[in-house]
């Protein structure tokens, strides 16, 4: 093999590295990076003035928060004074609290009015630079009436985004279901962490709500942790929480009201019992499984989800905790559940059970019920949770005052019940687990080619074997990374990451598309073994989508154009002129690079299926046209992506194209074979410009193709002498 490590030193087109030419164009490169240290961080548009504009009478906008950046809405109660009026709720923008970057490395703003209860008044998209939602793409009033479907919802709510029905669906009061986005399922997920995230901010500090807990992040209940008790032990050790009141323990707590004295029962018997209650976290198997029958606690299970937690309450006494008009199957009133200050729906299971017996305990219980809470209820296990008894007394006849006093008891359960994740939840788990098929193909589908790449010398050593093998794949990486996984890597993604670096955001915001994560992971790796070829040889969809067109070109019989080498060189500058456009505009302006990234035809192609507007439709069939004349017409010429994968796969540490001495001189076979034009006239391997085809690799190792193997055939043949 030639030694060609002298093709570092020649970037683009074999040029001199340390060239004027390629001086000035790193020079012009690096400003424009520098330019990028000057940026400032995204803040907040909205004016006062603006907003009295949108929420015009009866709302009324007070000045904006001096601690936090919200403006208060009032409802007007004929007060001369804005603060003496009725407070509704907040409006803000959400850049200014949970600045989370979508695709393009800028995030989302969205403007957000809640009620003091939590609710969303309002949701609305101020501004957004996602690839699909650009003009041409699917358009930006789908992304408005995506979110317009908060309006009304709960942050008390869980939030799960579906696809294939039409408008919001409640599905409980704690769970509501919104109808998502097809071919922008990552980008969504994002707008909901946004509108949740900077929502629970304003909750927790003007609200008075917790902290806002992710489901993902919580403490789980053990499943194979089982300890043996009897009833008795578990009320002694406090598994079983027990709570006795008497009528005089109410009676105080009404003293210096109006609703004092109005019970003369209890007032006649204040040291009889009000209710005597007992309260079981009895989904944990070792208090569940000790109180309950095994049927029952079968029946129990049958019931739960997982993740989901049950409550068992027993009660006697003079106070039920179901009242009289008490609905099985719904959630109570007469007792509640919070943890740090956030309520938490339980809802009846209307389940008929029964508990063991235990002969040291009479429990005696009057009323036995117990209580769903739903996994995304986010109720932690490792935290204390809090039982509100509200007790109400009437006073008058007509319109009656009402009194309520609340008594509050709490429960913490033991650490070894429950496990804690090692680290914070970050949301995208739950899209993780949501596409872990499509992991688990394309995991396998990268594995195969790893393994193809690496034992070449085996792959290519049956030509029709090969052709068909390098078919499939380019159908698999097409019909299932592109059009199905929609895992085409894009120039956005890199100028997304400049972005949120230079501007300090966090990367997070991938995590939020499996397939681009993996697939860029995978990129980088196989940029530093073998360069760019991998991706746009291999796994870039639209790449694949150009190479079967170049195969239908030639089954009409189109004229098939080779570029001369002078040309061939000059053309394949533009790619890296349109990258170095894209990164400075990308510094100066989102806007100018949300048009300039359309010179890549991914998102019409692959991501959106043709479904746009005809511009951009002849656009991308025009370059696929150009192809069947032109081999990767614009994969050679046009593609930023692949001119940034070039400079990049520089870096690469094998050259693992085999080579002879007799490869380009005198032998050309390989460099005419090559539809890419990387080969030279002395048989080097440009392998900025090799999109890893393994053509080559095939001729050198075919007896029949191969020129300097076929003279070593043809010497090596033994002719008799005939006599």
């Amino acid at each position: 093999m030639k030694n060609q490590t002298h093709l570092l030193y020649a970037w683009p087109l074999s040029a001199d590295f340390r060239s004027p030419r390629v001086a000035r164009f790193w020079a012009v490169l690096g400003c424009l990076l520098c330019l990028l240290s000057t940026s400032v961080a995204l803040a907040g548009v909205m004016t006062r003035e603006q907003l009295v504009r949108l929420y015009p009478a009866p709302y009324m906008i007070g000045e904006k928060d001096t601690a936090m950046p919200v403006w208060p809405i009032f409802q007007p109660n004929f007060q001369q004074n804005v603060a003496d009026n009725q407070l509704v709720g907040y409006v803000f923008e959400s850049i200014d609290l949970a600045p989370i970057p979508g695709f393009a490395g800028v995030p989302f703003n969205l403007l957000i009015a809640l009620d003091q209860r939590g609710n969303f008044l309002d949701v609305r998209v101020l501004s957004q630079h996602e690839p699909e939602f650009q003009a041409g793409g699917l358009g930006e009033s789908l992304l408005s009436s995506f979110v317009s479907q908060y309006k009304g919802l709960s942050l008390k709510q869980s939030v799960k985004i579906l696809t294939g029905f039409n408008g919001t669906k409640n599905v409980s009061a704690e769970a509501v279901q919104l109808d998502g986005i097809t071919k922008a399922t990552a980008s969504v997920a994002i707008i909901n962490q946004t509108i949740l995230s900077s929502a629970l901010m304003v909750a927790r500090k003007k609200l008075g709500f917790a902290e806002g807990r992710n489901p993902e992040s919580i403490a789980r209940i053990k499943p194979d942790m089982l300890e043996s008790h009897t009833i008795g032990d578990l009320i002694d050790v406090g598994l079983i929480k027990h709570v006795v009141l008497s009528n005089a323990d109410i009676e105080k707590k009404f003293v210096g009201s109006n609703g004092s004295g109005l019970d003369a029962d209890a007032i006649a018997h204040s040291q009889d019992t009000f209710i005597d209650l007992y309260m079981a976290y009895v989904s944990v198997p070792s208090i569940g499984r000790n109180l309950l029958r095994e049927t029952s606690w079968k029946k129990l299970q049958d019931r739960l989800e997982p993740g989901d937690h049950a409550i068992l309450l027993m009660s006697k006494g003079r106070y039920s905790i179901l009242g009289d008009d008490f609905i099985p199957g719904s959630t109570p009133e007469r007792v509640l559940l919070k943890q740090d200050q956030l309520p938490i729906e339980m809802r009846d299971l209307n389940l008929d059970i029964v508990l063991k017996e235990d002969h040291g305990v009479d429990l005696g219980m009057k009323f036995v019920t117990v209580f769903r809470i739903n996994s995304r209820a986010g109720l932690d296990a490792s935290r204390p949770i809090e039982f509100v008894l509200p007790v109400t007394r009437e006073k008058g006849i007509i319109f009656p005052e009402k009194i309520i006093r609340d008594f509050t008891f709490s429960f913490t359960l033991p650490a070894r019940f429950y496990t804690v994740p090692e680290s914070g939840n970050q949301s995208w788990v739950g899209v993780w687990r949501d596409k872990r098929g499509e992991i688990v193909v394309l995991m396998i589908g990268l594995a195969i080619l790893t393994l193809a790449l690496a034992r070449q010398e085996k792959l290519v050593a049956h030509q029709r074997r090969f052709a068909a093998f390098r078919n499939i794949y380019l159908l698999f990486t097409l019909f299932f990374i592109g059009w199905y996984a929609q895992g085409q890597l894009s120039i956005v993604n890199l100028t997304g990451v400049l972005q949120a670096l230079i501007a300090d955001r966090s990367l997070g915001y991938f995590l939020y598309d499996p397939m681009t994560v993996i697939l860029s992971i995978y990129v980088c790796a196989s940029l530093v073994l073998w360069g760019r070829g991998t991706f746009c040889g291999w796994l870039c969809p639209f790449g694949a989508l150009q190479e079967f067109g170049a195969k239908i070109g030639r089954l009409l019989k189109l004229p098939q154009i080779r570029l001369k080498p002078k040309i061939d060189s000059r053309l394949k500058w533009v790619k890296y002129i349109l990258l170095a456009a894209i990164l400075g505009s990308s510094l100066v302006s989102s806007h100018i690079t949300d048009q300039i990234v359309e010179v890549e035809p991914f998102k019409t192609a692959i991501t959106l299926n043709f479904l746009r507007s005809w511009p951009f439709v002849m656009y991308a069939l025009g370059l696929l046209v150009a192809n069947m004349f032109v081999y990767k017409f614009f994969c050679r010429f046009l593609c930023p992506l692949g001119a940034s994968l070039a400079v990049l796969g520089r870096f690469r540490i094998l050259d693992w194209i085999p080579r002879r001495n007799a490869c380009g001189t005198p032998c050309q076979t390989c460099r005419y074979q090559c539809a890419y034009q990387a080969i030279t006239h002395d048989g080097k391997i440009q392998y900025d410009e090799c999109f890893q085809c393994l053509e080559c690799v095939v001729i050198y190792a075919n007896d029949e193709r191969c020129a300097p193997l076929m003279l070593e055939k043809k010497r090596a043949r033994i002719i008799p002498i005939q006599l």
